[in-house]
């Protein structure tokens, strides 16, 4: 009986060490993603009547949740020079699941995932791809870095238009103002 404890003890301490060596990487990875990065990002938007717009700049911030560090929220807003509207934005959550960057954009209901990238302090490029298969190379440059002094504290201060600092871009679905449009990645 000694002995199978002894030997449940052994498989237990093995089973404990590759849990905390597997997300090493990934609190990392979130770690350095977390803040605005800007660039472009070659996304297009199609509108029901078939015109297309292409935009000149997108930026996507990463805030880590305080529970779960290597996932959280954000926002990704592309803007646009020629279109209707000046910009298209969409809250997101985000993951890092064994070096891949899983990204769901809320207002468009789409997957994205990056991998192949390199992540510094000031650069982030790489590989993004979309759940239908479009992908594209892109290259960012981080614009906003997170600053313990001036940070909103409370979970969900992006999505509330009551907190002064919040973060409402609105988005497309505002009450059927905009046509229903479906962002699309990489240049024709």
């Amino acid at each position: 009986m000694k002995k199978f404890k002894s030997l449940m003890a052994v498989v237990a301490l093995c089973a404990l060490s590759l849990t905390f060596v597997g997300c090493n990487d990934d609190d990392y990875i979130a770690d350095t993603l977390w803040g605005v990065w800007e660039g472009d990002m070659q996304v297009s938007v199609e509108d029901y009547y078939g015109n297309v717009y292409y935009a000149y700049e997108t930026e996507l911030a990463f805030d880590r949740d305080p529970y779960e560090y290597a996932s959280g929220t954000g926002y990704w807003i592309d803007y646009y020079h020629g279109a209707p509207w000046g910009y298209y934005a969409s809250h997101i959550r985000w993951t890092v699941t064994n070096d891949r960057i899983n990204i769901y954009s809320v207002e468009d209901d789409t997957y994205y995932y990056i991998y192949d990238y390199s992540l510094s302090g000031n650069y982030f490029t790489g590989i993004l791809e979309s759940e239908w298969g479009d992908y594209i190379r892109f290259r960012l440059v981080k614009t906003v870095a997170p600053d313990w002094n001036d940070f909103g504290w409370g979970w969900d201060y992006w999505y509330d238009g009551y907190y002064p600092y919040s973060m409402d871009y609105g988005t497309r679905s505002d009450g059927g103002t905009q046509p229903k449009m479906t962002r699309r990645i990489g240049r024709e």
